[in-house]
């Protein structure tokens, strides 16, 4: 992954670290910090949407180390594994696909394993083990888009039961105490802020994964189908290698 990249999905996740941090805080008896007594005044739903920003930030950091080019297409090892089987050193360059653990690596070796029953065996090898890399670079990502949806209508959750609490006290005391009447709606406006900042930045994160995500599901397209022609080329000369071979004992 490059700098910008990395720059940009740091940021993502430590924004939306403050709510998490401030609850470690809280449990450490710092009470009287200005945050934790906004997340008391929102009420009960700030602790789902505090639990949404905790998934969320896990989320964030395990994309960050799983999505690395590197981790899933390594350069250095595609120029050695690609030397091997144009030479027709097949179980030299399966030997070096189980020494790697990146996804490109995990696809060509299920080509090689089968590259003695022919292109079509092979063929059909890289495109089962190819989708199940390409499920396994959009992990997570479901949660994050869950995460994006879920946390601002938490926050309209905790606004309609603090308009309602609102109600409620004018309905009982009648408009003599406007602080009672303040508190439910201020509980209202800070849920609803809270949702949307676990929310907005959530949602940018899942776009970010989702584009890196689909750049190296296409990256690894092409890298197989090059393999698979590649392959395909080096499984016919060797065919007609042996078969000249033959011949010439004949």
């Amino acid at each position: 992954m490059g700098v910008k990249n990395k720059v940009w999905a740091g940021l993502l996740a430590v924004s939306l670290l403050p709510a998490t941090q401030a609850f470690a805080l809280g449990l450490a008896g710092f009470s009287d910090l200005w945050v934790m007594s906004v997340f008391k005044k929102g009420g009960p739903m700030m602790w789902p949407i505090l639990l949404c920003s905790i998934i969320a930030v896990a989320i964030i950091f395990e994309r960050l180390a799983n999505l690395r080019r590197r981790k899933v297409i390594n350069p250095k090892y595609l120029r050695e594994v690609r030397a091997l089987w144009l030479n027709h050193e097949f179980s030299a360059a399966l030997k070096l696909c189980l020494k790697h653990t990146n996804s490109m690596s995990r696809i060509v070796r299920a080509g090689l394993i089968r590259s003695h029953m022919g292109v079509l065996e092979v063929e059909r090898a890289v495109d089962s083990a190819g989708s199940h890399e390409s499920t396994l670079l959009t992990a997570n990502l479901r949660g994050l888009g869950v995460i994006a949806n879920l946390a601002p209508m938490l926050g309209l959750l905790g606004t309609v039961a603090g308009m309602i609490k609102a109600f409620n006290v004018i309905s009982t005391s009648g408009t003599g105490n406007p602080s009672l009447v303040a508190s439910g709606i201020s509980e209202a406006l800070i849920t609803t802020a809270a949702g949307l900042i676990v929310g907005i930045p959530t949602l940018a994160a899942y776009h970010f994964f989702r584009g890196r995500a689909d750049k190296l599901i296409f990256e690894m397209e092409e890298i197989s189908i090059s393999f698979m022609e590649e392959i395909s080329y080096a499984l016919h000369k060797k065919d007609e290698e042996a078969g000249n071979a033959v011949h010439k004992e004949g």
